[in-house]
């Protein structure tokens, strides 16, 4: 059986990967005026673990970079995630 660190980092990967993506799909989409994702479920995506890819696909796709609450909100929540690994890697 796989050590619990290596299984939290897997899915960790994963859904950075997933967060990342959805900043990409919500620029193509804003782009050509289609449906969107919104802004509370891509902060909440960042805060659950997935500000990394949150942030780099803020940064990649030139999305959401202008806007004081992502300004804000992402940097915010990549330091609650580190917290929140660092409290769940102390406990392993």
């Amino acid at each position: 059986m796989d050590h619990p660190s290596v299984t939290a980092a897997a899915v960790w990967a994963v859904w950075n990967i997933i967060t990342f993506a959805m900043m990409g799909i919500d620029k193509y989409r804003a782009e050509r005026k289609k449906w969107r994702i919104s802004e509370k479920a891509l902060l909440f995506s960042a805060f659950l673990m997935g500000a990394a890819g949150s942030l780099a696909g803020s940064r990649v796709f030139h999305h959401k970079t202008k806007k004081t609450k992502f300004r804000i909100c992402l940097p915010l929540a990549l330091a609650v995630n580190i917290a929140a690994a660092g409290l769940f890697f102390c406990q392993i």
